[in-house]
C-alpha cells in the first residue's frame, strides 16, 4: 500500500507520545516543576501532533469530528474515544507534577491503562483488514505495542529501556518473517477473489484500467526486495539495536537523549516499511501479486 507520510508520522509519533505518557502516569517517574512541565509536555505534544498528523489523511479532515460517533462498530472511532479519555484523565496527575500538589500516583493509573488502550486500538485499525494478510494477525498489535513501550521507555529515562528495546528486536524481525508469507498462506488468488475458483481457473483477460486511478495509487505499492532488505536492516539497528547498544553502555542523560533520536528514526523507517509492503488483495485484479 502507498506509505502515506501522514499516517506514517501519526503512528509514530501518537506511539511514542502515549508510551511515554504510561510510564509517567504509573509513578515510573517523579518529575516537579520545570522538569515535570518539560516531561509531560513531551509526552502530550507526542500524542496530539501525532493524532493531529492523522486528519490530514482524511478526505476532509473538518469532519473528523464525525470519528467519535462509530465507536460501536469502528476501531478509529475507539481509537478516538480512548485517545481523549487517556489525555483527559492523565491531566491532573500533570499538573500535580507540575506545581507540587502532592496528588497520589494511583490518580494517574487508569489514564495510563488507556494510553497503552490507545495504541491497541491503533494497531487494531490494521490488524482488522482482512484483505492485506500481512497485517491481519496477531503480530501486529504486539509490534505497535512493543514500539510505545520501548519508546517511552527511552523517553522516560528507563533504566530497563534496553530490555525492551531488545524485545522490540525479536518483534521486529518476527513480524516480518511471518508477514512474508502471510499472503500465500492465506491461498489468494484472483478465483478466491471473485468466488470462480470452483469452475476453474481464472486469469485476467485485459486490464481493468487503461490509466492510473485511486485504486492503483493507494493500495498497490511495490517495495524491491533488496531494498526492502536494506530498508530492513536500518530500521532494526535504529529502532533497537543502536538505542539498547548506547544504553548499556552509558546511562546518561545526553545518552537517552541519542537513543531516543536513532530510536524515532528507525521507527518512522520501519512503519514506512509497514505500510510499503502491505499487499491488498485488490492488486489480484491488476496482476500485481
Amino acid at each position: 500500500m502507498h506509505p502515506a507520510p501522514s499516517v506514517i508520522v501519526f503512528s509514530v509519533l501518537s506511539g511514542a507520545g502515549f508510551g511515554l505518557l504510561f510510564f509517567l502516569g504509573l509513578g515510573f517517574v517523579h518529575p516537579s516543576g520545570l522538569v515535570a512541565f518539560l516531561w509531560w509536555g513531551l509526552g502530550y505534544g507526542l500524542a496530539v501532533i501525532g493524532l493531529l498528523a492523522s486528519t490530514f489523511h482524511l478526505g476532509n479532515p473538518k469532519r473528523a469530528w464525525r470519528a467519535f460517533t462509530q465507536w460501536q462498530t469502528s476501531w478509529l472511532s475507539r481509537e478516538a474515544w480512548a485517545s481523549v479519555a487517556a489525555l483527559v484523565l492523565l491531566a491532573p496527575m500533570a499538573l500535580s507534577d507540575w506545581l507540587d500538589l502532592g496528588l497520589p500516583r494511583p490518580f494517574g493509573w487508569l489514564g495510563a491503562a488507556l494510553a497503552l488502550v490507545t495504541v491497541f486500538t491503533t494497531s487494531m485499525i490494521y490488524a482488522q483488514i482482512k484483505a492485506v494478510p500481512r497485517w491481519h494477525h496477531w503480530l501486529t498489535p504486539v509490534m505497535f505495542l512493543s514500539f510505545a513501550l520501548a519508546g517511552g521507555a527511552v523517553l522516560a529515562g528507563q533504566s530497563f529501556a534496553a530490555v525492551l528495546l531488545s524485545a522490540l528486536a525479536a518483534v521486529l524481525l518476527a513480524i516480518w518473517q511471518v508477514g512474508d508469507g502471510q499472503f500465500a498462506r492465506r491461498a489468494q488468488t484472483l478465483g478466491t477473489a471473485t468466488g470462480l475458483d470452483r469452475i476453474g481457473e481464472v486469469t485476467v483477460f485485459e486490464q481493468a484500467h487503461t490509466a492510473g486511478n485511486y485504486l492503483l495509487r493507494e493500495m498497490i505499492f511495490v517495495v524491491g526486495r533488496k531494498h526492502a532488505q536494506k530498508l530492513r536492516a536500518i530500521a532494526l539497528a535504529l529502532a533497537a539495536v543502536i538505542p539498547a547498544a548506547l544504553l548499556v553502555i552509558s546511562g546518561e542523560v545526553w545518552t537517552f537523549a541519542l537513543a531516543a533520536i536513532c530510536h524515532l528514526i528507525g521507527a518512522l523507517t520501519a512503519r514506512w516499511l509497514f505500510f510499503a509492503q502491505a499487499e491488498h488483495v485488490v492488486g489480484l485484479f491488476y496482476g500485481k501479486r
